[in-house]
């Protein structure tokens, strides 16, 4: 009911004795409807967290070498009194996420971030919540691998797809806050140039590691638990009119 009566057209008919305890739930369908109407006429901002730094150390973790995780634990106490022990021990985590850069990224996003895409889809799946606006600090990283499922699943090519990613290329360079955002990588010891573009092999990258890890886009959605029930829903409110 919750994922069908919206779209609910069917001939209407009457109610015979016999339908009384079906008219339970149409109560309850005519209740849902109306919830759906007055959800028109409100509008609704969402804060969704994809990712934060815990799932970003996870994720960098299950990357490194066992014997560079090894010498971290062996250094962890060390951490408390010492600042080239907490250094020596962030090294490995900041090579790994500087070597693998924005691909890398995205790869923890889809994968730490799964539980946040898929409440973002399913929003985007309601069309009484259209028009829908989803954007994160420069629209490129978290926007745009959600932007990128979503063209994927609609059949949007490839060339498409980065295309569209590529447009996002300088949005840090137009902001006004360029600087400080140079400025807090640093801080970080995180190259700048790296993850403060959009090149277009970030993208190709992208696709290509959804195909490899789980066979298709469609298959990446099943895995988070947007089944094609789901997927359908999603294509009927951006494309039907």
């Amino acid at each position: 009911v919750l994922r069908f009566v919206d779209n609910y057209f069917g001939p209407e008919r009457e109610i015979d004795d016999d339908d009384e305890e079906e008219c339970i739930d149409c109560i309850e369908a005519a209740k849902l409807i109306e919830q759906s109407a007055r959800r028109r006429d409100r509008k609704e901002r969402h804060f969704v967290s994809i990712m934060n730094e815990l799932k970003y150390v996870r994720g960098t973790l299950s990357k490194l070498r066992k014997r560079d995780v090894v010498k971290t634990i062996i250094k962890s106490p060390t951490t408390l009194v010492s600042k080239q022990a907490r250094d020596d021990i962030k090294k490995p985590f900041l090579d790994e996420i500087n070597s693998g850069g924005l691909p890398m990224l995205n790869e923890l996003l889809l994968t730490f971030g799964a539980p946040g895409i898929k409440y973002v889809l399913d929003l985007i799946s309601d069309k009484n919540r259209h028009p829908v606006a989803f954007y994160c600090t420069a629209g490129k990283d978290r926007t745009g691998v959600i932007a990128a499922v979503i063209l994927s699943l609609l059949g949007a090519e490839d060339d498409a797809i980065v295309e569209d990613y590529s447009l996002s290329a300088n949005v840090y360079a137009e902001m006004n806050d360029h600087k400080a955002m140079v400025g807090a990588l640093s801080q970080r010891s995180l190259d700048a140039k790296t993850f403060l573009g959009a090149p277009p092999q970030v993208m190709r990258d992208t696709l290509t590691n959804i195909r490899e890890s789980y066979g298709s886009v469609e298959e990446y959605l099943d895995s988070i638990g947007f089944d094609a029930q789901c997927r359908d829903r999603l294509k009927y409110a951006l494309t039907e009119e």
